[in-house]
């Protein structure tokens, strides 16, 4: 057999058998190789996701926070503490999801106007869904709220990915 990985007619019919093998194994190695592609693009959107809605959560918890020491510790205007604790939650919610979910640290400055604006659309979302199934169909503004979440969630995520962290 020549010590190459062609295969000539004077290798003989061993050859061929070992030929076949070669091109079945390239043939399945080539499909192998294929199949995880898709498998780990799916994989990474999920790790993302996940990783964005953990560092929403923070932003939540810090804007919650925020919002209570600036309004009833301090003694802000509600709308003032609003704007604020909002700010602040976004702003850490940028920088987190820059450093981890998307690894981007480069051109900032756009990302994070980018990033701000699709907060302030978050925000706008929010209030149609509440001004139509809260006023509009007298739903509990709680429940509204809560049910918002995870549709601005996906909103956004599709947004920041597609336009902030391109």
């Amino acid at each position: 057999m020549t010590t190459d990985s062609t295969v000539t007619a004077e290798d003989g019919p061993s050859a061929d058998v070992a030929a076949a093998a070669h091109g079945a194994a390239a043939a399945d190695a080539a499909v192998r190789t294929e199949a995880p592609a898709g498998d780990d693009t799916r994989a990474r959107d999920v790790r993302q996701l996940i990783t964005y809605a953990l560092v929403g959560g923070s932003g939540v918890l810090l804007d919650m926070g925020a919002f209570l020491l600036l309004y009833n510790v301090i003694g802000l205007h509600e709308q003032v503490a609003n704007i604020l604790s909002t700010s602040l939650g976004i702003t850490n919610n940028f920088v987190l999801n820059a450093l981890f979910t998307f690894s981007k640290r480069d051109r900032l400055l756009v990302r994070y106007l980018r990033f701000y604006a699709v907060g302030l659309t978050g925000i706008a979302l929010t209030f149609v869904l509440l001004a139509v199934f809260s006023r509009g169909l007298g739903i509990d503004p709680n429940l509204v709220k809560a049910g918002s979440l995870p549709v601005v969630l996906v909103f956004q995520f599709v947004l920041n990915r597609k336009w902030s962290f391109a």
